[in-house]
């Protein structure tokens, strides 16, 4: 399939701050790529130079077959963008708002009011459109600022950690709503520190960390990177510990494959008594630990066996989690180019032009 989205090379300073530095990315038409990584990685800034919201300071940038540099207008009138706050406006009610959002698209006012009547059917506002936004929830204006982006249901969409700060029943809303998107065809450009939403909704994933993308795959193929299965044990009792990690110790990985003795491939967590170890054999060889640990007479109080998750494959790459800070990129409630600004957002005259306190947006699209 061609690429709706192509980046080669990007680079993006700020000072003395590399927030990109030479970013890769391809994401093929009518998929999704997940863009993982901490606060400060360049997730956000990536965003932003692929909206048209900065220009790189070096490589270059295809959307929808344009470049974000030399054709930006063309390029916000086929991309949808979903930031991290929900950028509607508080003043006019969800039913305006959308109207307002088509006919600065340049609909008719009977298709803004059509396809405003519709969306809010689509994501469960009708109940709510004449009261102003103001008085929604926070999962009612995510899903009032994604309905917004959609108005004019773009081919690409670029959502920044869209479901960042909503409970798990509004999530798993906005997750199905993303997924009937792509079925429809949409791309999807999707950065999340959710390693949960990455792993249900991406069918690529890329890391990025201090600017670089230093992981490419799916969610199994950089699974099986991390190791194959683990077998996981939770002691009873912490004196057990020693003869529970030199049983595990000989059915690790490294131990059966001549590598040493095994011991230093079985982590323990004192505090909790677990220990991990990676192993090949599947339920074969979980009933064989079982048999062993009776032998000698230990209790425990869980035993497992696990495929690595995106957690831990996040952890090996970069040696902390999805969720830790780090110094980078500006962070997501200003705007680089002005840190007094609120959010970026998403408006037809370019994702992300300023939300207008007074409830109104003043200028048209171009």
């Amino acid at each position: 399939m061609p690429d709706a989205i192509h980046a080669e090379g990007l680079v993006k300073t700020f000072g003395e701050v590399r927030a990109l530095d030479g970013v890769d990315l391809d994401v093929p038409e009518g998929t999704v790529l997940g863009l993982l990584g901490p606060n400060g990685a360049g997730k956000t800034t990536a965003v932003r130079v692929l909206t048209t919201l900065l220009q790189p300071d070096g490589g270059r940038a295809v959307v929808a077959g344009l470049d974000v540099v030399r054709h930006p207008n063309e390029v916000r009138r086929s991309i949808g963008l979903s930031g991290q706050f929900a950028a509607v406006d508080e003043y006019l009610t969800g039913r305006e708002n959308l109207r307002m959002v088509g006919q600065l698209y340049q609909l008719s006012a009977r298709d803004a009011k059509r396809r405003a009547d519709e969306l809010l059917e689509r994501f469960h506002l009708a109940d709510a459109a004449d009261r102003t936004a103001k008085t929604y929830s926070g999962g009612m204006r995510r899903r009032l600022d994604l309905a917004a982006a959609l108005v004019v249901s773009p081919p690409v969409m670029f959502m920044d950690e869209p479901t960042t700060g909503l409970d798990p029943r509004n999530r798993q809303g906005l997750w199905e709503v993303i997924e009937e998107l792509v079925s429809g065809g949409t791309t999807l450009l999707l950065t999340t520190q959710y390693l949960e939403e990455a792993d249900r909704l991406a069918h690529d994933i890329a890391v990025v960390d201090h600017g670089r993308v230093i992981a490419r795959g799916t969610s199994d193929q950089l699974k099986e990177q991390t190791g194959g299965e683990r077998v996981e044990v939770v002691a009873h009792l912490r004196e057990d510990i020693g003869t529970v990690r030199g049983i595990l110790a000989r059915h690790s990985l490294p131990a059966r494959s001549g590598e040493g003795d095994g011991l230093a491939a079985v982590a323990v967590e004192e505090h909790t008594r677990k220990l991990t170890v990676p192993v090949a054999g599947g339920a074969k060889l979980l009933a064989e630990v079982i048999r062993e640990l009776d032998g000698q007479g230990v209790e425990i109080d869980d035993i497992g066996l696990r495929r690595p998750t995106l957690d831990d494959v996040f952890i090996s790459l970069t040696g902390h989690a999805a969720e830790a800070e780090d110094a980078g990129e500006p962070g997501p409630e200003t705007d680089p180019e002005d840190p007094g600004a609120p959010s970026t957002g998403s408006t037809p005259d370019g994702p992300g032009r300023r939300r207008k306190r007074n409830g109104k947006r003043k200028e048209a699209a171009r």
